[in-house]
């Protein structure tokens, strides 16, 4: 009951089902083709279609792709008035078409009746940047009546006189960039100049200067060289095995949609393989893998899912890196991918993140998450604009330098032998005498990245659920907070090897979040008690980097909620920026506080015994 009240408060883009269970995977028999033409509009012939031109493939994908949709539309016909308008309702839609459902008083409709159709597409129905009114000229081009609930609904199929993408470039998303481009360029020159400004006060106070010229000078690295950061572009000849590994504990809600994205990759047939471990789950999600792994045998033999796709379940609850290594021990090909349970891919995500291994000396590569859950509630918001730029930027940035410091849980890909080289000091790594139970992607990163490249592929796509509780979320970030900080000092024992402005980069990195509490207090609670100077230099500065975010959030995605960028400034300076002395402290912890781990229990039950200890010392009852 608790899972299925937690699904209906999140708000999930829904693509529309596609009849076949692995519509994106290449057939090795060439029965059916891929390409869906829905995409191609135009008075002239049809272009010929290049099956091995993946861009344009995956062009005409996203234009065909359908969502669906619960939201008011009014047609108008062509030459008539506002008031003449059909009011109907959508039931899905794409870039290039929408499904209509129309009340019986809506009168006759004929194929190739143009329209004019207005509608405003709520938040959360289409992916990031569509959510915006549309006024677009539509022509029916098919009529059906469906049958539900005992009525019997007229439908109504209309294709868009262009699609929507290019509709929003002209409309919204053109002016989107160029706002962004120009309010990005401002903002930097202001900061610089501040900066440049700071210089003239270091006899005042040295050191508190001198921080915030180095911190503003690593932000705007971080910027300028994810500006720099170009892809891997896709080789059509390299498809090197993949063996897809999925650790699984109490994801019942989550782990079918997985596993989907997980086989219905456009990869070859013979070189994907994808494992489901799971951890001895302690609700239904062994059932739930199970079934939806006989679903998938289901479809045409020629896929051959039962050889590649498969679940092991392991004897006792032994944790994330015991599931992922049992995995890989399992896979059969040279490339590993780690996927988190409650993390979706792209269909081709795989094709992309392989790309950067056509170099031997790579031995990691992260892919880009976005956030799937993102118009849930305004805590998801935030972390919509922080792990993007996270992601495209911070990630990006280091990419440039093949020197990526944490290849992330939900989509990395690692070489086979590497990880086994290192499995056992993984599973046994220990940090100031505990167990290291989380951050298992920084902690492997490390281990590859001592010896090897890291790297980042921004085409490789995967959506993750974020937490939507303020709770979830706080302990969330106290646990990464606590493994950057361990994983840090581990890395800053030879990142030091790497290339020179790499190095400094990192170490720069490290020490400006654990200075930062001790420069907030100083500019917001000691110089305004000691010399009553209000600190409106130091909170001008803040809003700029904040700024910054969001404006380059509206510059890559083109959305609505790049003004979270802002609040995320406001609201990690407000609140997560204290989590950071706690983590010094107690970075040694090795509990989740967010699901059973056996420390979280242990930890549970020895906090208990004390309970009861002052309770008997005391003399209260039990």
């Amino acid at each position: 009951m608790i899972k299925s009240k937690k699904k209906k408060e999140e708000v999930l883009t829904i693509p529309k089902v596609d009849r076949r269970t692995l519509s994106h995977v290449p057939d090795p028999e060439n029965i059916r083709g891929r390409l869906d033409r829905r995409g191609l509009r135009g008075d002239g012939p049809e272009p010929e279609l290049d099956g091995n031109d993946l861009d344009f493939r995956e062009k005409l994908r996203l234009l065909s792709l359908r969502y669906i949709a619960d939201f008011d539309v009014l047609l108008i016909p062509e030459g008539g008035k506002k008031k003449a308008g059909i009011q109907a309702r959508a039931v899905d839609i794409s870039s290039t078409g929408i499904l209509i459902e129309l009340g019986t008083e809506a009168g006759k409709f004929e194929v190739g009746d143009r329209y004019q159709l207005r509608c405003h597409i709520p938040p959360g129905t289409m992916p990031e940047g569509f959510e915006s009114s549309v006024r677009l000229g539509a022509d029916v081009v098919r009529l059906f009546t469906q049958e539900a609930d005992g009525q019997v609904k007229q439908m109504v199929a209309l294709q868009f006189a262009k699609p929507l993408t290019e509709y929003f470039q002209k409309k919204r998303w053109g002016y989107s960039i160029y706002t962004a481009s120009g309010m990005l360029f401002i903002a930097v020159a202001i900061i610089m100049l501040m900066r440049v400004e700071s210089v003239i006060y270091f006899k005042y106070n040295f050191w508190l200067y001198l921080y915030s010229l180095i911190a503003a000078i690593f932000l705007l690295s971080r910027y300028l060289f994810g500006a720099f950061y170009r892809d891997v572009p896709v080789n059509p000849d390299y498809t090197p095995g993949v063996s897809i590994i999925i650790p699984c504990f109490n994801e019942a809600e989550w782990i079918h949609r997985t596993i989907l994205s997980c086989i219905n990759q456009d990869y070859p047939v013979d070189k994907l393989e994808v494992i489901v471990v799971d951890d001895r789950s302690t609700d239904h999600s062994a059932e739930v893998i199970r079934r939806t792994i006989e679903m998938v045998h289901q479809e045409a033999e020629r896929y051959a899912t039962k050889e590649r796709l498969e679940m092991v379940v392991l004897p006792e609850n032994g944790g994330k890196r015991v599931a992922l290594v049992k995995g890989v021990e399992m896979a059969k090909h040279d490339l590993v991918v780690f996927v988190d349970s409650d993390s979706f891919l792209e269909p081709t995500a795989i094709k992309h993140l392989v790309q950067p291994f056509q170099d031997p000396r790579m031995g990691g590569v992260a892919g880009r998450t976005d956030v799937e859950n993102k118009y849930t509630n305004s805590i998801t918001k935030l972390q919509t604009v922080r792990y993007y730029i996270a992601f495209r930027i911070m990630k990006a940035a280091e990419s440039y330098f093949d020197s990526v410091t944490c290849l992330s849980g939900p989509l990395s890909c690692y070489r086979k032998d590497l990880v086994l080289q290192h499995s056992e000091a993984w599973l046994n790594q220990k940090f100031l005498g505990q167990p290291a139970t989380f951050g298992d992607d920084r902690s492997m990163t490390n281990f590859i990245l001592k010896t090897h490249r890291t790297g980042y592929q921004d085409s490789a796509i995967c959506s993750t659920i974020v937490p939507s509780k303020m709770s979830v979320f706080l302990k969330q970030q106290m646990r990464w907070k606590r493994s950057w900080l361990r994983e840090s000092l581990r890395a800053s024992g030879f990142i030091w090897r790497k290339e020179p402005f790499m190095s400094l980069f990192f170490y720069v990195g490290v020490i400006v979040p654990i200075a930062a509490p001790v420069v907030v207090l100083y500019n917001l609670v000691y110089v305004p008690l000691a010399y009553q100077i209000f600190p409106g230099t130091f909170l001008m500065g803040l809003l700029l980097m904040g700024l910054l975010m969001s404006l380059a959030h509206l510059l890559f995605r083109k959305s609505r909620l790049w003004v979270y960028g802002l609040i995320f400034c406001v609201f990690y300076e407000a609140v997560l920026l204290w989590q950071m002395p706690v983590a010094w402290v107690t970075f040694w912890k090795s509990t989740w506080g967010t699901r059973e781990t056996p420390q979280d229990i242990e930890a549970r039950e020895k906090k208990e015994a004390r309970r009861q200890k002052n309770k008997k010392r005391i003399g209260l009852p039990f």
